[in-house]
């Protein structure tokens, strides 16, 4: 399994995680991975390149919802991403290959 840092927390993460499983969403900005609990921010798109820099600069982990293979690369191929995101019921997009999918 790949991990990524979690922002600039010294905490490391799946790149592909399952809600709930991998790691724990505890409000509206929060997240838990262990035994350790940050404030993080959650994405549904990487659409905004600005919030993700200006984020990444800061620190602050940003995890980005994905329900589609397609969702998680995107997702992925933004180093200021610390993980995709997936929830339970698409627990199976946690073994996707991601360099299949790139590069053939």
């Amino acid at each position: 399994m790949r991990q990524r840092w979690l922002g600039a927390t010294g905490i490391r993460v799946p790149e592909i995680a399952v809600e709930g499983e991998d790691v724990h969403i505890v409000g509206e900005n929060r997240v838990r991975v262990d035994d350790h609990e940050v404030e993080a921010l959650f994405l549904s798109a990487v659409d905004d390149e600005d919030t993700l820099r200006e984020n990444h600069v800061r620190g602050t982990p940003v995890l980005v919802r994905a329900e589609t293979a397609e969702a998680v690369s995107a997702a992925l191929e933004h180093p200021e991403v610390a993980c995709a995101l997936v929830p339970r019921d698409r627990a199976e997009l946690r073994d996707l290959d991601l360099r299949q999918m790139k590069y053939g």
